[in-house]
């Protein structure tokens, strides 16, 4: 089921999700670059030395079926702002992951986020007819784990010492989701979400 992921290419009011390529590596560099991302120990944010494998990676997810990578692009400047990608993806089970999602520090909390999730969830509910989508995040990452619930999904559990990371110590991961019968109501505090920032300009 390789062409669960045909050719997406989403668009919000704000935003652009675009298929990833190596032709983004310098101007997801420059987006990381504000606010040094990287250094953040708890998300995975590339920097010039990991930059190349992370695209290569996410490739790879694409090329077999498990992940479908995106810039997130801004659309009233064309500027790459980050990225976001679908991942862990089982068609068969009507599931996957929106993961690696992370944004130049000037465009956190600006409902960029919002819109991004919106257009991602749509997307996965109501053309690839998924039954749940999941998200994942650091225990220490507790902005990420707010972003989350704001969206409205639910707690599953914690993964304790879940995978090594890149310093040697051990991840708990937080997972969430949001289930097909979930969807619309998430829908309507979404959209109301991103009507509230733009009343907000």
């Amino acid at each position: 089921m390789k062409d669960w992921f045909d050719n997406i290419q989403l668009e919000g009011n704000k935003v652009l999700l675009e298929p990833l390529d190596m032709s983004h590596k310098n101007a997801l560099l420059r987006a990381a670059s504000d606010g040094k991302l990287w250094e953040l120990w708890f998300t995975s944010v590339p920097s010039e030395e990991t930059i190349d494998s992370y695209i290569e990676n996410a490739l790879i997810e694409k090329l077999n079926g498990k992940g479908y990578p995106f810039v997130v692009v801004e659309k009233s400047t064309g500027t790459i702002i980050g990225s976001t990608r679908y991942c862990n993806a089982t068609p068969e089970h009507r599931r996957l992951e929106i993961g690696y999602t992370w944004y130049a520090k000037t465009y956190q909390r600006t409902g960029i986020n919002t819109e991004c999730k919106y257009l991602l969830l749509k997307h996965a509910f109501e053309k690839l007819r998924c039954i749940a989508v999941e998200f994942r995040t650091h225990w220490h990452n507790v902005r990420s784990r707010a972003a989350i619930a704001r969206l409205g999904a639910k707690q599953d559990g914690v993964l304790r010492n879940h995978k090594l990371s890149a310093d040697g110590s051990y991840r708990d991961t937080v997972v969430f989701s949001i289930t097909d019968q979930e969807w619309k109501a998430v829908e309507i505090a979404l959209k109301y979400e991103i009507r509230r920032y733009k009343d907000k300009r």
